[in-house]
């Protein structure tokens, strides 16, 4: 983020705590509760959303060098990204070309060829079929029509993005807007170093997850002894950027900042920026740690989910994270990771658990929760859907 916007954004959030005052959605929103458990509209949500364009996997830290590589199952295709030699990153389909067994079972880590368990056949990290045993058995094939199969990929700013399918197209322009893309070159993404992650199986429909991050109204409940003690609940900044958006939450050590020069103003220590890319990313980057949450349903079954949260270390000084300094910023990341799990998704399940029950019509979008209207008329619209209108009043029933 470019220093004036950083100013200007500090500028309105100090405004909105002297007044009392939060970012207003004009009304409120009545959003049926049967968004989280139809399953015709998870098979709708399954196939456009998440098959059906490129996704951000992870950042450019979590393939670090040449002939790291990192796998996932999440998007309907296996996916197998990897490191060239030559510091490319490429994606394939992760099966192998013989009976289409999965090459690389490892969720991620270092190696120059891949091989099938099944009859051994081997691959390059650039996708070429390197090694088959017995060719003489097994007969002439050309191994330049055998590769494993490349998946479109693109690696910007510091940024993975993978489609999952092989005639797919990524056009970063489109998925997210000219003025969101450039903010977000502005971070240099690409000098973070992968510190860790956690993964959670969630018994809640994936957009529940993505719910939680769109307000700071629950902070003094929900979060009353954790992050209530270093946020202040129910004032943020918020901006759109087509179907993705990024909303500021309040740091308590915005108080410091109003004291200094606005040359020594910094977003990341007055507020944690989230940046919301749709359909199902937080991307959150503080000012030691960056935080990656990803959600992706299970296919079948609307009612649950699989979150990953990884994060990721700045360069400490302009140098290498060292081991103390990288350990101590890990536990952070695991705690902030253990608070969306156990106060958080613990809310979110419940939540599921009512909208199961049917006894539940809609839930009740306020003003001062502005993205959730925006989540939820975002996949409307998406999906060829009228947008939920806007209540002036509350529903009465």
């Amino acid at each position: 983020m470019k220093h004036e916007e950083q100013v200007r954004q500090i500028k309105v959030m100090l405004d909105r705590i002297d007044s009392g005052t939060t970012v207003d959605a004009g009304g409120f929103l009545a959003n049926p509760m049967s968004v989280y458990t139809d399953e015709d509209l998870a098979a709708e949500e399954w196939a456009e959303f998440f098959r059906g364009q490129a996704h951000l996997i992870g950042l450019s830290g979590d393939l670090a060098e040449p002939g790291s590589f990192l796998t996932m199952d999440d998007l309907g295709t296996p996916i197998l990204a990897t490191r060239t030699d030559g510091g490319e990153f490429k994606a394939f389909v992760n099966a192998c070309r013989h009976r289409g067994v999965t090459v690389e079972t490892r969720p991620s880590g270092t190696a120059r060829r891949f091989t099938c368990p099944f009859h051994s056949w081997s691959y390059s990290n650039e996708g070429a079929l390197v090694g088959i045993p017995k060719t003489d058995h097994f007969g002439d094939i050309d191994p330049s029509c055998h590769g494993l199969i490349e998946l479109p990929a693109l690696e910007h700013a510091g940024l993975l993005f993978v489609h999952p399918q092989p005639g797919g197209i990524i056009d970063l322009e489109a998925l997210l807007g000219e003025e969101l893309l450039a903010e977000l070159e502005n971070w240099n993404f690409g000098l973070l170093e992968h510190l860790g992650g956690d993964t959670y199986e969630v018994d809640c429909n994936w957009k529940l997850a993505m719910d939680t991050f769109g307000e700071t109204y629950h902070f003094e409940s929900l979060h009353r002894d954790t992050l209530a003690m270093n946020f202040r609940g129910n004032v943020q900044c918020y901006d759109t950027f087509g179907r993705n958006h990024r909303m500021l939450l309040c740091k308590r050590a915005i108080d410091h900042i109003r004291h200094l020069p606005e040359d020594e103003w910094d977003i990341a220590e007055a507020t944690l920026p989230v940046y919301y890319l749709f359909p199902s990313v937080q991307l959150m980057p503080s000012d030691g740690v960056l935080f990656l949450v990803r959600a992706y349903p299970e296919p079948t079954n609307p009612g649950r989910h699989v979150s990953r949260i990884t994060f990721y270390a700045w360069p400490h000084r302009g140098e290498m994270v060292g081991a103390d300094h990288r350990e101590m910023l890990s536990m952070v990341g695991h705690g902030f990771a253990n608070i969306i799990r156990d106060e958080d998704y613990v809310a979110s399940a419940s939540q599921q658990r009512t909208a199961e029950s049917g006894a539940m019509d809609y839930a009740l979008f306020g003003r001062n929760e502005p993205a959730l209207h925006h989540y939820h008329n975002t996949y409307r619209q998406a999906l060829g859907r009228d947008r939920l209108p806007l209540l002036p009043e509350a529903p009465t029933s």
